[in-house]
This record gives C-alpha cells, sequence and structure tokens, in this order.
C-alpha cells in the first residue's frame, strides 16, 4: 500500500491544506487551545502515587549483595546436556557444582 504523504519529500501546500483540515474535523482530537496549554502539568505532579508505582515496576529486581557475572566458557557438550536435562536452573546448579569442585 502506497503512502498519500511521504516523509521523503517535503509537503505541498495543497497537501499540507489537505493535513491541516483533517487534523481541525477531527472531533476526538480537537488542538490544544493556549489557555488549556497554560494549564498543562507534568505527569508526576497530577498522578505521584501512579507515577512511584511505574517507577518501582521498571526498577527491575533488587540488587544481589553477591552479583553474578556474565562469562564466555567452552564446556563438554556431554556437561552442558546432562545439567539443561535437569530442567530449568541448570545454570544455578552448574554454579553450585563448580563452588563445591572449589571448595565454597
Amino acid at each position: 500500500m502506497r503512502k498519500k504523504f511521504s516523509s521523503a519529500r517535503p509537503l505541498t501546500d495543497a497537501e499540507e491544506a489537505e493535513i491541516q483540515t483533517m487534523i481541525s474535523s477531527d472531533p476526538d482530537n480537537p488542538e490544544v487551545t493556549e489557555e488549556e496549554l497554560k494549564e498543562l502539568r507534568p505527569f508526576r505532579e497530577v498522578f505521584p502515587d501512579l507515577a512511584a508505582s511505574i517507577d518501582r515496576k521498571l526498577a527491575g529486581r533488587p540488587k544481589a549483595e553477591s552479583p553474578k557475572k556474565a562469562i564466555s566458557i567452552r564446556l563438554d557438550q556431554e556437561v552442558i546436556d546432562r545439567f539443561k536435562a535437569s530442567g530449568d536452573g541448570w545454570q544455578s546448579r552448574m554454579n553450585e557444582a563448580l563452588r563445591k569442585a572449589v571448595g565454597l
């Protein structure tokens, strides 16, 4: 489907006029007046509790006291297959096996 208007080229005066007509005729989305613009307030000011709950959700999981570090390591395929066959959490079980092997 070809777009009627393209951002690859400047709009003609007729296209701009058509767009402005479409904007002004939309009853569900009228243009904001200067008076309305002056009354606008930031989201966090209007809905502080909602903003705080969003911030908590975006914060992610709590920081670990001893965070794990991602590395690249080459292991025998049979070792990987054996741990994966034990189901979800296989990397944690592999970590625990390595901890035991080094005496931690």
